[in-house]
């Protein structure tokens, strides 16, 4: 099948950076959409950038001009760099990619998620 592992949260203090990884591993054919959601404390899931294929991305109002969704087609991998991270950024980030397996089935796969902390 398919398994998304994500890497590179931490604790940071407001206003630092974060960069963080989602590589995709398996019987992939191919990756059309790929994105990065988040869930804090009591919060429902949100959707906080995603990029296509073609590379057009799409941002959450509240990190646009602060955060950076892009992929690496060739390692199957998608990376969000975080800049000027406030408090409210703190959540667990998933990574989540609509994956075309080698069997030609589709489906979406989530990550694990990772840990986003940051302080004031």
């Amino acid at each position: 099948q398919v398994q998304l592992v994500e890497s590179g949260g931490g604790l940071v203090q407001a206003g630092g950076s974060l960069r963080l990884s989602c590589a995709a591993s398996g019987s992939i054919l191919s990756i059309n959409v790929m994105g990065w959601y988040r869930q804090a404390p009591g919060k429902q899931r949100e959707l906080v950038a995603r990029i296509n294929s073609d590379a057009r991305t799409n941002y959450v109002d509240s990190v646009k001009g602060r955060f950076t969704i892009s992929r690496d087609n060739a390692k199957n991998t998608v990376y969000l760099q975080m800049n000027s991270l406030k408090p409210e950024d703190t959540a667990v980030y998933y990574c989540n990619s609509y994956v075309q397996t080698t069997s030609r089935a589709t489906a979406y796969y989530w990550g694990q998620g990772t840990q986003v902390t940051v302080s004031s």
